[in-house]
Formats: structure tokens, sequence, C-alpha cells
């Protein structure tokens, strides 16, 4: 081969070359952050922590309040990317919290109740920098609560008799902020707080004292840390 063709040949392999890699750089940088389509698994360990506001306990204990314990807990999520930046994240968990008398009679009693409580959440999110490997985003939606097993504590029992409680379901809207960060390609760090928005209304149907009932707002904050895979 002449010196000439091996220029021709070099030239043709840089030009190729060349040519190729805004291919490979848009291939690579596709691997980075999320797009649209793109499903994202996350598990976290999650802080229920209730801003609770309580009305009386109604109509034997007036004046009387309750409080609302934290409860740590596990929880599952799904987020579908509709586009590069808008996603809709779906959360599963439950977490068991005890209702405790504040004053009075019902506050020398202590604890009265206890209740889990499943709030499935739906939010859409908007996502700042989906092409980044630290993407903050933020979200609203909506939250259904189901309030399950709720049972009245030994020491109420102990002291009004064989109570039934009954929690009413809710119906609220839930905001969030959160942050991803890439670990690598598929994985990546989580963290999350969201606020549900949470009324309800418990009934107490005791032996002794009839039925009580008491309005609350429990209204938590989430704080979740965890790690999520995108699928």
């Amino acid at each position: 081969m002449t010196m000439k063709k091996r220029l021709v040949a070099a030239l043709g392999v840089m030009v190729a070359g060349v040519a190729a890699m805004p291919a490979a750089a848009q291939d690579d940088a596709a691997r980075v952050g999320t797009r649209a389509g793109d499903v994202l698994l996350r598990a976290r360990a999650i802080t229920v922590a209730p801003n609770e506001r309580s009305g009386s306990i109604l109509p034997a204990f007036p004046g009387e309040k309750v409080r609302i314990d934290n409860s740590v807990m596990p929880e599952i999520d799904l987020t579908y990317m509709a586009t590069d930046k808008i996603g809709f994240e779906l959360i599963a968990s439950t977490t068991k919290h005890h209702a405790d008398g504040r004053t009075g009679t019902t506050g020398g009693i202590g604890r009265l109740a206890s209740t889990w409580v499943l709030p499935p959440t739906l939010t859409m999110q908007y996502h700042f920098m989906p092409r980044s490997t630290v993407r903050p985003y933020v979200g609203a939606g909506i939250n259904y609560t189901i309030f399950w097993n709720e049972k009245a504590s030994p020491a109420l029992e102990a002291a009004v008799g064989r109570t039934r409680v009954h929690m009413k379901d809710s119906v609220g809207w839930a905001a969030q902020a959160g942050i991803d960060i890439d670990l690598s390609r598929k994985v990546f760090l989580n963290l999350d707080v969201k606020y549900i928005d949470i009324d309800t209304t418990a009934r107490l149907d005791t032996a002794a004292a009839g039925t009580q009932r008491v309005r609350l707002n429990v209204d938590p904050l989430v704080f979740g840390v965890g790690l999520g895979l995108r699928l």
C-alpha cells in the first residue's frame, strides 16, 4: 500500500471515529438519570409523625383530647415516568399507631386504643433535572386512608368495660418533595418527605360509658430514606 493510500485509509478511520462519537456520547448520556417510560421501584424506611389536632371525647369526657404516637415501618412505591419530567408515584405501606389520653380521666387511663393505617397515596411529580445524577422533585396528589384492626387497650376496657373501636376512613390531599441520587446506572439513593391530609372520627362503643366520639385531624409528615431501582 502506498503512502497516499495509507493516509487516505487513516483519514477514513478518523472520520468514522469522529462520526461515531456523538452517538456513543448520546447513548451514554441516556443511561444517566431517567427518561419517559422508565419505571422506578423504591424501598424506603419511613417515619410517620402525626401532627394531630384532637377534638373533645364526647359526650362523657368534654375537654379531654387524645394524642397519636409516631410509627416506623418499611414502604414500597412505584413511579412511572410519563415524560422525562412528569412521573406518577403510588406508595404502599401500613403503619400501626396508638391513641393516648392527654388530660383528666382518659389521661389517667393512658393508652386508649390502637389501629393500623393503610394510606395508599397517588402523586404527580415534577422532576427538575431528569438526565442528571442528582434529581430533585416535587409532587402533589390524593390519598385514601383505611383504618383497620382497631382495638381498645386493656387499660380502657378495665376502666369502662368491653369496648369496640371504629375509625372512619379518610380522603384527602398529599404533597411531597424529594431527591434521587444515582449510585450506579440503575440504583439510586432516595430521600423523600410527604405531608398527608388525614381526618377521621373515632367511635368508642363502651359497656359503661356508652358511645364516645372524638374528631381527629392526623395530618402526618412522612419522612423516608431508601434505595431505588430503575427497571
